[in-house]
């Protein structure tokens, strides 16, 4: 990883890239051939006076798109904190740098799919959330840092980091092969491994990998003593599926020839491994659509007969119906000893590891999102009422809620990262943010989450196959071959995609037309009304019906053949 702030990068058109750092007495310079694409290094007198010269601020990697390579690049970023002295950088724009000085060696559709792989990069780079620091492994939490080798601490960032939170490793892979290459790693606490958009990446993979897994680390740091607690969520781990089909919520489908009982025991093994005990919340409905889903994670828990593992379902719809949220207590009240029990991780000022973290809580809703960020708040504030008064900050009876200053603040924190993981997974920010900025339920409140949903339900069955697509190139999960003549970009639509809304329309309009312009007698207006009504209403119900063929899937990937 790079130990500089700021790089420079000079190109030679058409021969090479030059970067180098730019260090005081730093001397080493990293040569990319754009022809062989060679990566080697040199010293600074290897430059050509005659390059362009161009500030950059890391390296993401390198792509192969369909006119060849291109060099991602970082330039610009902004200072979002200090960490223990070190500085946490967001990077906010990139560029991407063709190796090609021409594309006249591409076709037509080569070009346009070129333009279109392009546009999917460009997608993902432009989501808020892309973290690093020069000095600083992110991608761990405190107390697996406390708990390293001399030879972990030894090994570069990009080496001993945790590779399901490095987003950029797929662009990394050719750059990481030159040992002695520096390059900087960009990260994230959501998880790369089974990543993708809500109705198109659920459940688990065979691996035991779960969507949307996001690890989340609240950090206090206090007269030289640090304590951190960690909560984990993800996808029910178990082979489901929620494909979009023009319906408000499709219905959820489990796959009903998978051996779920081994991805499951997957998933947990690895959980257990880093994590320690588990204590599954599970905020689903116990009816309806979601009634089996709930009913399967407890078989499948039961199953397991797991020591380490312990479920409690909490219908979080049903108890806080009617705005009765005061009755998230009930599920606090339940897990309190638990949550005692699992602790939380303490290290003083002398460096002294006071307590540790046992276990964590890992909860889940459908998304993974607004009931789940709900949650996860209020067992955070719990841990923190307790670490504060471990550290004197706070008294013994004095309570979080009195800080009026400080509670405005850690509201909105928390609030702001239910936005930033409700962003990535669904395409809009959080519901029930209100709740968790407030700590009530507010008619503005309504109002809001009514907006984000009809949002999420444009861009889940509107835009979300582009978004999946995206996120499938920049993970590596698809790799484009510039010799397959079959571009899998070009998909024939079907006659009913064109011919089915044009049909709706007219007969709509046709019916509001009847309306405003009666005919002699009402019994002909009626006829006519009810005659183009009746197609409107009929063809609808036909597009509904062959929802799937209708909405925005996928091409680059098919993830039925995942699931």
């Amino acid at each position: 990883v790079a130990a500089t702030s700021l790089l420079q990068v000079r190109h030679i058109t058409p021969e090479k890239f030059y970067v180098e750092a730019c260090d005081d007495g730093a001397d080493d310079v990293l040569i990319i051939d754009r022809v062989s694409t060679e990566v080697t290094l040199a010293v600074k007198k290897d430059v050509p006076p005659s390059a362009v010269t161009r500030p950059i601020y890391g390296i993401m990697g390198t792509i192969h798109l369909v006119a060849g390579n291109y060099l991602v690049v970082i330039t610009k970023k902004m200072k979002v904190g200090e960490f223990f002295n070190h500085v946490i950088w967001k990077a906010t724009d990139f560029d991407v740098l063709s190796y090609k000085k021409t594309m006249l060696h591409l076709t037509d559709i080569q070009l346009q799919d070129n333009k279109t792989f392009l546009a999917m990069l460009n997608h993902v780079l432009s989501t808020d959330g892309f973290y690093f620091s020069t000095t600083y492994d992110l991608t761990h939490t405190l107390q697996r840092l406390s708990n390293t080798s001399p030879e972990f601490q030894e090994m570069s960032l990009l080496e001993r980091a945790d590779q399901r939170f490095v987003w950029n490793g797929h662009l990394l892979r050719e750059l990481s092969a030159q040992p002695e290459v520096m390059y900087s790693n960009s990260a994230s606490l959501s998880s790369c491994f089974r990543a993708g958009v809500r109705y198109y990446v659920r459940g688990i993979d065979s691996e035991g990998h779960a969507a949307n897994f996001v690890e989340t680390e609240q950090i206090v740091h206090y007269s030289g003593n640090r304590a951190s607690f960690v909560q984990t969520r993800g996808s029910i781990p178990v082979f489901w599926s929620q494909r979009p089909n023009l319906k408000y919520k499709p219905d959820p489908q489990i796959n009903k020839v998978a051996n779920h009982m081994d991805g499951f025991q997957r998933h947990f093994d690895s959980q257990v491994i880093i994590y320690g005990k588990q204590v599954i919340i599970n905020l689903v409905n116990h009816k309806g659509s979601e009634k089996p889903l709930e009913q399967t994670f407890a078989k499948m828990v039961s199953s397991l007969g797991s020591g380490m593992i312990r479920y409690i379902a909490f219908d979080f719809h049903k108890e806080c119906k009617n705005m009765r949220w005061d009755r998230l207590s009930i599920l606090l009240d339940q897990v309190a000893e638990m949550q005692d029990e699992l602790s939380y991780f303490l290290v003083d000022s002398a460096g002294k590891v006071v307590t540790n973290q046992e276990g964590v809580f890992r909860s889940n809703c459908m998304d993974c999102l607004d009931r789940t960020n709900v949650i996860q708040s209020l067992l955070a504030r719990r841990s923190l009422q307790a670490q504060l008064q471990r550290l004197g900050v706070l008294h013994v009876g004095q309570k979080l809620e009195e800080q009026d200053e400080f509670e405005k603040i850690y509201k909105n924190a928390w609030a702001d990262n239910a936005n930033a993981c409700a962003k990535q997974y669904a395409g809009t920010g959080a519901l029930k943010t209100d709740f968790t900025r407030t700590g009530k339920r507010t008619q503005l409140g309504l109002v809001m989450d009514g907006f984000n949903s009809l949002l999420r339900y444009y861009k889940n069955n509107f835009s979300d196959g582009f978004r999946q697509d995206s996120i499938d190139l920049f993970l590596g999960n698809y790799s484009v071959d510039e010799l397959d003549s079959h571009s899998p970009l070009s998909v024939p639509r079907d006659w009913k995609f064109l011919a089915l809304p044009i049909i709706m329309v007219v007969a709509f309009s046709m019916c509001i037309i009847c309306l405003l312009m009666a005919g002699d007698t009402w019994t002909e207006t009626l006829a006519y009304v009810l005659f183009w009504g009746v197609a409107s209403i009929g063809t609808f119900f036909i597009i509904l019906y062959n929802g799937k063929d209708f909405v925005d899937a996928p091409r680059l990937v098919q993830k039925e053949k995942i699931d």
